[in-house]
């Protein structure tokens, strides 16, 4: 019962949230949610209704609590405003169907496009510490550069080595940059 009334009050928060609110990062908005709920279900479970739990078993209770919480909220809201996965059945819904050889310009034309996909990474860079803008140069911060390269090493050695991709197994995504373009005149000086 304290479950479900966790989830319907959760639920409940995030949409008040995401209608009536600024969100900055969607994740961190849900969370925030997830734990706004969590604290009003703690003092639910202070009702005599309730007693038949022991205070151990209430703390337990708020911990579940946080770990649905956080489950939800990186698996519903922040998989769906962020995922290709999903964009690309979105894509194939609105348009009945897309020749395989046009997926690269619906990426490139429309994806990046419509979903401002820009504007929303930096503004999460931004707002997560990781990079800073001056005189129109993106830049990493301390923050930033820990996570590029733990991201790099969890990547190199901790990704399978062997990932199905498109018919095919390889170990391209254990390091995209390996192909890299070496042109490129976009770096700041």
């Amino acid at each position: 019962m304290a479950l479900v009334a966790y989830c319907l009050l959760y639920i409940v928060i995030y949409y008040l949230h995401i209608s009536f609110f600024t969100v900055d990062i969607v994740f961190y908005a849900a969370l925030f949610d997830a734990v706004i709920a969590a604290i009003i279900t703690t003092f639910i479970l202070l009702l005599p209704y309730f007693s038949l739990f022991e205070t151990f078993e209430k703390q337990l209770l708020v911990i579940v609590f946080l770990l649905i919480g956080y489950a939800i909220s990186i698996s519903v809201p922040t998989v769906i405003d962020r995922s290709l996965s999903f964009y690309i059945l979105e894509k194939l819904e609105q348009r009945g169907g897309i020749k395989l050889v046009s997926f690269e310009d619906v990426f490139t034309k429309e994806y990046a496009k419509e979903h401002r996909l820009v504007d929303v990474r930096l503004t999460e860079q931004l707002a997560s510490g990781t990079v800073i803008i001056q005189d129109g140069c993106v830049e990493l911060t301390d923050w930033g550069t820990w996570l590029a390269r733990f991201s790099r090493y969890f990547r190199q050695n901790f990704l399978p080595k062997q990932r199905l991709l498109m018919g095919e197994y390889t170990d391209a995504l254990t390091d995209p940059f390996r192909d890299s373009d070496k042109t490129i005149d976009y770096e700041c000086q």
